[in-house]
């Protein structure tokens, strides 16, 4: 796909860009296994010399597990930097997974099955609430190509000629991305159509009033995947996706249940407090697993 530069686009945009391209090239003329070795060498680069937000990663993890040794602190961080460059360098990768067997070899998509036969296979939309956690891109391409089309809502990377790439990929086989600024719009519509929308749920909420606990800190939460369900009617879903020792992912399906509730801002702000909740389990179980570097309770430590 050949990209322009816009007006407004400067030096240091178009120099990252020619990195990612480079590194791109590189790690798609290479097997998977070299170019993980690529991503952990490039994780620890980050963690030990660039030390690219580390001081937050420490401290949000000390703050979430007082019961950890700074050793153990430090354990998962540097895990936290591999995982994320690897990462990177899977969504590199993306252009290679061409077919539903491509797909299947790194991701094991089952559990996601009953979540279709309960929405788009009887013409009825779904909310999937996911989280930065394991490798979210490469589920969203994969679950697109193996079992259906989705609608995702993505923010834009602030170098444009990377955001037109990255979404040029999200969109090969199907997948259809919604700036978030149009989520609602959109969103009502692709739920009424009987579309699946996928939303990250785990980030905080610039703009928002509501409140909660977040791996065990009060936080802002997004109500948006919570207000679309109950608008429209739809079931809501958290959708996980882990690493697992083999070197591929496995994916969890969690309904939540809707018991109980309308469509007041109230009922939005319980479901969204149930999402939440099942969410954190799984950054409990596996840290190493969510993006930590993200300043995730900004808003708390200003009021």
């Amino acid at each position: 796909m050949a990209l322009s530069w816009e007006d407004g686009d400067n030096l240091a945009d178009r120099a990252y860009y020619g990195l990612i391209k480079m590194l791109g090239i590189l790690v798609r003329s290479i097997s998977r296994k070299h170019s993980t070795s690529i991503a952990y060498w490039l994780g620890d680069f980050v963690y030990n010399t660039l030390k690219t937000r580390r001081p937050l990663v420490e401290k949000n993890l000390a703050l979430t597990f007082p019961e950890k040794t700074q050793a153990e602190i430090d354990t998962i961080a540097r895990q936290i930097y591999r995982n994320q460059a690897e990462n990177m360098i899977e969504v590199l990768r993306l252009p290679m997974i061409k077919t539903p067997e491509d797909a299947a070899r790194l991701i094991d998509v089952e559990a996601a099955r009953s979540l279709y036969a309960k929405t788009v296979d009887q013409k009825k939309g779904g909310v999937l609430v996911s989280a930065h956690y394991g490798n979210w891109e490469l589920l969203a391409y994969c679950s697109g190509l193996m079992l259906g089309a989705v609608t995702i809502v993505v923010k834009p990377i602030k170098n444009r000629a990377i955001d037109k790439q990255i979404n040029a990929w999200r969109t090969m086989h199907g997948n259809r991305i919604v700036y978030d600024w149009k989520a609602l719009r959109e969103g009502l519509r692709a739920l009424k159509n009987g579309e699946l929308l996928t939303i990250l749920g785990d980030q905080s909420d610039n703009g928002g009033s509501f409140f909660t606990e977040f791996l065990g800190r009060r936080t802002t939460v997004f109500l948006g995947p919570a207000y679309l369900a109950l608008k429209t009617g739809v079931p809501l879903f958290v959708v996980m996706c882990q690493r697992t020792d083999e070197g591929r992912y496995k994916v969890d399906i969690e309904e939540i249940d809707l018991t109980g509730l309308g469509t007041s801002k109230t009922d939005a702000e319980e479901l969204a407090r149930r999402y939440t909740s099942t969410m954190e389990r799984y950054i409990y179980r596996h840290p190493e697993e969510w993006l930590w570097l993200h300043n995730r309770w900004k808003r708390t430590d200003q009021l």
